[in-house]
């Protein structure tokens, strides 16, 4: 009879309550797949709501119409729809539109919704981009001395990322005074990304 080393069993995977034995896909809906010649063409009809001057209307398009199912090359297109569409609203009509849009059906989805899209918006905004003179392809990592690393030239003043910046941070102010704390919490828990 041979020896068992009683201390290399794992007893989680005998229990059948354990959380190793539960199967994790139960947790993300289904999501169908999206082209992206569908989501280009979503975007047009929205593009076309802004050049005829309904703000309003091209941002709750772009909220309802979310490509959760697309590939990341027609998410990020989107993605750019919706900045487009938070850009051409003016700071003055923020709150008097989201109040619209809180109130409207499915309000608290279509909010919960525009807050993937400033995380996403600041996270994209983050990524530091070559300069226009430079080369990408000779871009190093430079380490200082507190361990932090400088991937391209630093960025004094405005430019298109910092000014992006303030829209999504603006955006996020009224929206969380609007329907408070509670949506962040739901996007960073939320398993369908934009």
């Amino acid at each position: 009879m041979a020896q068992i080393n009683w201390r290399t069993i794992n007893i989680d995977a005998l229990d059948p309550d354990s959380s190793t034995n539960f199967d994790l896909s139960s947790l993300t809906p289904h999501i169908e797949a999206i082209s992206t010649s569908e989501i280009q063409q979503v975007g047009g009809q929205i593009r076309q709501l802004l050049r005829g001057g309904n703000a309003e209307g091209a941002l709750q398009a772009a909220l309802e119409n979310v490509p959760y199912g697309g590939d990341a090359d027609g998410k990020a297109q989107h993605a750019t729809v919706v900045s487009e569409c938070l850009n051409s609203i003016r700071a003055t009509e923020m709150s008097p539109l989201l109040s619209r849009l809180y109130s409207s059906q499915n309000g608290s989805e279509l909010c919960d919704t525009l807050m993937k899209y400033l995380y996403k918006g600041m996270a994209q905004g983050a990524v530091s981009k070559p300069a226009a003179g430079g080369n990408s392809h000779g871009a190093r990592n430079v380490s200082g001395a507190g361990g932090f690393t400088q991937a391209g030239g630093r960025n004094f003043g405005s430019s298109e990322a910092g000014g992006g910046m303030s829209v999504f941070l603006s955006w996020m102010e009224k929206l969380v005074e609007m329907v408070g704390p509670g949506s962040i919490v739901r996007v960073m828990s939320d398993r369908r990304t934009v």
